[in-house]
């Protein structure tokens, strides 16, 4: 269970362009589950995303991940639970030309310290599991759209984490490549991942995987259904 306790994230606090991307949201986030923040662009779901993942701190409020406490923990703390509790889909891959599909996928997993033939296996059984086996050694510049998405993926997944969240992940994929990638998303939910996405493709809010839409405008909760 991840809960959000009235939280609010001012950007430029005290300057004329001080502006609330989050204004006083509180909700509960249920483990096992797929929901999805809809709403335009600036609606602040990007925002509440990155809080949620720790990749930010709100300027007021608290989020319990489980029973901890996370919004006030030293940075050293929050870094290591990104690592271990989450992985992230963003819009654009973000991979690194040059090395191979299998490289980018294992970067998150080297700073835990096991070994790289572990590691390996592991990247590889995830290649597998996402159709893109024979893909591992080619450069990522080579790769589809689609295959690249994959490979996010499989870099998401590489260190197990509890909680999948994607970023407007089908905002370059066809409709083909959306239903494929929403079919991933429900063997991992499956799996018992907890996934929470931010999109306003209907082929992401309307998919049969989604358990709960939840509304964003303007920082705030506009409405819900499950």
């Amino acid at each position: 269970m991840i809960r959000i306790v009235e939280v609010k994230k001012v950007f430029n606090a005290g300057k004329p362009n001080e502006f609330a991307a989050i204004q006083g949201i509180s909700l509960n986030l249920e483990d096992q589950k797929a929901t999805v923040l809809k709403g335009p662009s600036g609606s602040g779901k990007t925002t509440l995303l990155s809080l949620i993942g720790c990749m930010a701190r709100p300027t007021g409020g608290r989020i319990w991940l489980q029973e901890r406490e996370i919004t006030s923990l030293p940075e050293r703390f929050l870094t290591e639970i990104r690592r271990k509790t989450f992985g992230f889909v963003f819009q654009q891959p973000n991979l690194i030309k040059g090395l191979t599909a299998l490289e980018n996928a294992l970067l998150p997993a080297y700073p835990l310290g096991e070994p790289y033939g572990d590691i390996k296996k592991r990247g590889l059984r995830l290649f597998d599991l996402l159709d893109i086996g024979p893909k591992a050694q080619s450069k990522v510049e080579w790769l589809s759209g689609g295959e690249a998405q994959r490979v996010t993926i499989a870099r998401a997944l590489i260190n197990d984490p509890a909680i999948i969240i994607a970023d407007e992940p089908t905002a370059h994929l066809d409709t083909t490549r959306s239903r494929e990638f929403m079919d991933i998303l429900g063997r991992l939910k499956g799996e018992g991942k907890t996934l929470i996405l931010s999109s306003h493709d209907p082929l992401v809010f309307e998919s049969p995987v989604v358990d709960r839409v939840i509304q964003v405008r303007d920082g705030r909760i506009e409405s819900e259904t499950e």
